[in-house]
């Protein structure tokens, strides 16, 4: 009994001191994102879905916001159209090749978002750094956001 109170206790201590975002990452740091890319577009395909790819880094204030508005209010509005991937940047040194085949949304800042057709094809990419002050852009701004992606490419 003391060795699982111990064990609690010292997980309650690894979340106070490092953070529930440090144990619970946004970003997978160790995660293929062509492969994750490839897979999201093949489910895209069967879903009649579009692609939604986040670009971010666990590091980034902004980013881990916009990911917890993305997993609360805005979840069901973004799964009805969207099938998501969210891809490490590092710091702007990883996953690069992505980021520029689809023109380089992160040169603004990040978070970044691309929305692609299930065959691949680029429907929209944030040029202007347009999700990179999600703190300040709230539920609400986020939601805009998106619904302004939905309707202009339906």
């Amino acid at each position: 009994m003391k060795k699982i109170l111990a064990l609690a206790l010292g997980f309650l201590c690894l979340i106070s001191t490092t953070g529930f975002a440090e144990v619970m990452k946004a970003y997978d740091e160790s995660a293929n994102a062509q492969t994750e890319l490839n897979k999201a577009l093949s489910q895209a395909q069967v879903s009649k879905k579009k692609v939604l790819v986040i670009f971010g880094a666990n590091w980034c204030k902004d980013c881990l916001e916009l990911d917890k508005s993305m997993k609360g209010v805005n979840q069901s509005l973004i799964e009805k159209k969207f099938i998501v991937v969210k891809v490490d940047v590092a710091q702007f040194d990883k996953n690069l090749d992505i980021a520029n085949a689809y023109g380089n949304p992160i040169k603004k800042g990040i978070p970044a978002a691309v929305v692609l057709q299930p065959d691949n094809t680029l429907l929209y990419a944030t040029k202007a750094g347009e999700l990179a002050d999600a703190r300040r852009m709230g539920d609400h701004g986020i939601a805009d956001f998106f619904q302004k992606i939905i309707k202009d490419h339906p």
